[in-house]
């Protein structure tokens, strides 16, 4: 029995007016609300013993204010936490690693079909390898960061830590390859590497350090490199809509937005509402003969000629996770398709006083945890018997879960569960014989609802214009542009410049890419912005 209580809720908690604090003994509080706890909260019991839990939730709505909106889901819904040590870099938790480790088993299983070896090349990076190809490092050169000292002594040469590893592999491609059976070669490898952004760094999106895959592949012909880039963007389609229910658009770079030393860059885009931006979700480069040149690597053919290899390079990051969470996130927290969920279903139980013994609840939500996992359902239980169930729906709402099974005295009673789905909120009561046909039919039904939720908002959002004064309104409007270009480079640096700023500081629009597949252009068509005769459609837009 608890003699006296002091609850003390500090300055930096937030409560709204529908709260009640519930004391249940001695050693425990209970916060009951329809909006997470934010702050601190501290107990002291009747023996002066004091203590403190901080729980923190979703402060700000998503369409109000993005930017803090994204943070707190990342950091509250268990994804990562930042770096304290070094600006712009970010611990990566579990649910994020094993969504990273779904992607990347899928990627494997595919680019294994395609001959594709995994190999681990060094980090580090010389000074002359790295700026062995001039546009190369031009492109790269405000990220890449040093090492210039060793213990107390400094390097008689820096070392480049690998902003990404074309100079890293090529040199050893020209070993390598000899002649035309030697061919092709194709190297994936999954790794971390480091750009020193200056810009303002965003969780998963933009950071000083990410973790990525990377593929490098040489061939004898340029048709052979042109079909690999197609068949590699066609998979990252693949890991984006099919895993990640996030609808992308396939397309070609602009020359100021190709890869830096490519001969053309091939990307998927995908497009953020909320925001009004675009984001590169991935890329496949042909390289060309660019690299073979200047680190000769070079072949000798059937007919015993010497022919320089064509080259091709292509990545996939962890940015696909923060895609995806800025796609599918609400107002509660995260919300993860089935298929990357690091866990598909939660259960709860639902105890009242005085109907059945609160551990008979438990004992029931771990069986049905345990029929799950043999269903091969990823699953856990949430019994924590200090925290009231709407508070554990809550928590639970934020970490995204795609299912939440609840199991109380009267679904005892009737041999059932209530499943609740995080994207809709719908409830149905099921039969404990027909739990898992429906928990698999509820799983393939939010993935499909999440992607064409998702793919809906991608069409509404989209505008076609043809004038500079329509270009200007859906701009303002946070849309994502299509737009005849004549597809000259001053054009679209003109473009960016004209365009100006957004309210939050984004810069001026761009060219996100040309779409493979291309509407109709009329023989009269003009460009939107320069009044020249279009040669294509290309989608216009700000971006991250």
């Amino acid at each position: 029995m608890v003699k006296s209580v002091e609850v003390d809720l500090g300055t930096s908690t937030s409560l709204g007016s529908d709260t009640k604090i519930i004391i249940s003994d001695e050693d425990s509080v209970q916060v009951e609300t329809n909006q997470l706890l934010t702050g601190e909260a501290s107990v002291v019991n009747s023996s002066g013993k004091k203590k403190k839990e901080t729980r923190l939730g979703i402060s700000v709505k998503k369409d109000e204010d993005f930017g803090n909106w994204y943070s707190e889901v990342c950091r509250f819904g268990e994804l990562l936490e930042y770096y304290e040590q070094v600006k712009g870099c970010y611990i990566l938790k579990p649910s994020a690693m094993k969504i990273w480790n779904v992607i990347r088993r899928f990627f494997d299983a595919e680019i294994e079909k395609m001959d594709v070896e995994e190999y681990y090349f060094p980090m580090f990076v010389s000074r002359g390898a790295l700026e062995k190809e001039k546009d190369h490092i031009k492109g790269f050169a405000p990220e890449v960061a040093w090492v210039t000292r060793a213990g107390e002594s400094d390097l008689e040469t820096p070392i480049a830590l690998r902003p990404t590893s074309e100079t890293v592999i090529y040199p050893y491609l020209s070993k390598w390859i000899r002649g035309h059976r030697d061919l092709p070669l194709k190297i994936n490898q999954w790794n971390n590497v480091v750009r020193w952004e200056s810009s303002d760094t965003t969780p998963f999106v933009r950071s000083r350090e990410f973790l990525w895959q990377e593929g490098h592949t040489a061939f004898a012909t340029k048709e052979e490199a042109e079909q690999e880039v197609l068949d590699v963007l066609n998979i990252y389609s693949r890991v984006y809509e099919e895993l990640l229910a996030v609808p992308v658009i396939k397309g070609i770079k602009s020359e100021n937005e190709k890869f830096a030393g490519a001969f053309e860059t091939k990307s998927i885009e995908a497009f953020i509402p909320s925001t009004g931006r675009g984001i590169q979700a991935a890329t496949s480069h042909c390289l060309g003969q660019n690299f073979a040149q200047m680190f000769d690597i070079t072949f000798e053919d059937k007919k015993g000629k010497r022919s320089m290899v064509w080259q091709n390079s292509w990545g996939l990051s962890t940015r696909s996770i923060g895609v995806m969470v800025m796609t599918h996130g609400d107002d509660k927290g995260v919300v993860f398709p089935p298929k990357v969920a690091p866990v598909k279903v939660v259960v709860i139980q639902v105890p009242i006083k005085g109907a059945v013994d609160d551990q008979v609840l438990c004992d029931a939500c771990e069986a049905v945890v345990s029929t799950l996992h043999e269903a091969g359902i990823r699953a856990k239980s949430d019994t924590r018997d200090n925290y009231s169930c709407g508070w554990k729906y809550a928590d639970q709402e934020l970490k995204g879960a795609p299912l939440r099974i609840e199991i109380g005295p009267r679904d005892l009673a009737n041999d059932q569960v209530r499943i609740v789905r995080r994207d809709t909120g719908a409830k149905m009561d099921v039969k404990r014989g027909d739990l898992i046909e429906q928990v698999k039919d509820l799983l393939e039904k939010i993935q499909r609802n999440l992607y064409d939720v998702a793919k809906r908002k991608l069409e509404e959002c989209t505008q076609k214009v043809e004038t500079w004064e329509e270009f200007e309104e859906a701009l303002r409007q946070k849309k994502l542009i299509l737009a005849p270009w004549c597809d000259e480079v001053e054009v679209e640096k003109d473009v960016r410049k004209r365009s100006g700023s957004d309210e939050t500081g984004g810069g001026g629009a761009k060219t996100l890419c040309t779409p493979l597949e291309q509407p109709e252009l009329r023989e009269d068509t003009l460009c939107f912005a320069s009044g020249k005769p279009a040669k294509k459609w290309s989608y216009w837009g700000r971006s991250y």
